[in-house]
């Protein structure tokens, strides 16, 4: 079972034919721990956004398989704009249908990195966060945050790292991926003042001067605040989903399939 901690709150199966990699960016961050953001190439991840079930298992199985994990083997969550963590059972694995063993959750965290994780975007800021201690004392735990305008604003991802931390997490580090930038997220003016007032550098203006917000800002002023080194990411600065045609994007395409942020170890 999950432990659950609750704070004050479509592409086609053909997609990875002739060998295209499924991956935006995948890179060893660390010796045997890898962290990856999945482009449009890896198909939709997603069983909630129209396409056909078997198609989306076919995708995630050709996931799993570039990834070097056994099948079936990566954790999903089923992802609600909420304020939840959950800590997963590493003896847990996903059933057939996928439905007893899904926590209902937008963080998820691996306490010593056995299991591999991945978190589900289109245009919401996906989050890495991994325990970097030596091995020696260190937990090896490793999570995912799903960071929409709602997780921005009740934190989820200082939740997220707060519990690393009660679970013995030394020293974080973040990887933010791919979501839309400032200058695409345009919102009701109110809106904008309403998160920035709570979450500083999130208001921002579109390109025609509309009020916006700056996700990506509000999670980096967050994984700050709570003492998280950000890693860098080349070419992250092209990474706008609503810009990049790589990648998903709800904004550019109501129902649009979704791509997955994934941290595993090796």
């Amino acid at each position: 079972m999950a432990t659950i901690v609750s704070a004050s709150t479509s592409t086609t199966a053909s997609a990875l034919a002739g060998g295209t990699s499924p991956f935006h960016w995948n890179e060893e961050v660390r010796p045997g721990l890898r962290v990856a953001f999945t482009s449009r190439s890896a198909g939709n991840l997603a069983l909630h956004v129209g396409d056909d079930t078997d198609g989306v298992r076919t995708h995630r199985g050709r996931l799993e398989a570039s990834m070097g994990v056994a099948p079936r083997a990566l954790r999903f969550m089923s992802q609600t704009h909420s304020d939840r963590v959950v800590v997963v059972d590493e003896d847990v694995r996903g059933s057939e249908d996928g439905a007893s063993a899904v926590p209902e959750a937008d963080g998820m965290i691996s306490a010593r990195g056995r299991d591999p994780l991945a978190v589900l975007v289109a245009d919401c800021v996906p989050v890495v966060l991994a325990d970097v201690s030596d091995q020696n004392g260190g937990t090896g735990a490793t999570a995912v945050v799903h960071a929409g305008r709602a997780g921005v604003a009740n934190g989820i991802v200082e939740h997220a790292v707060d519990l690393l931390r009660r679970w013995g997490a030394r020293d974080l580090a973040a990887w933010v991926g791919p979501s839309v930038c400032g200058a695409c997220y345009e919102v009701p003016a109110e809106m904008m003042h309403e998160l920035a007032a709570g979450v500083p550098g999130t208001a921002s203006r579109t390109r025609t001067g509309a009020p916006s917000l700056d996700l990506p800002a509000g999670v980096r002023r967050q994984l700050a605040r709570s003492g998280v080194g950000l890693e860098p990411v080349p070419g992250s600065d092209t990474w706008c989903t609503l810009e990049n045609p790589a990648l998903y994007s709800h904004r550019r395409e109501p129902g649009a399939g979704r791509l997955a942020g994934l941290v595993w170890r090796t």
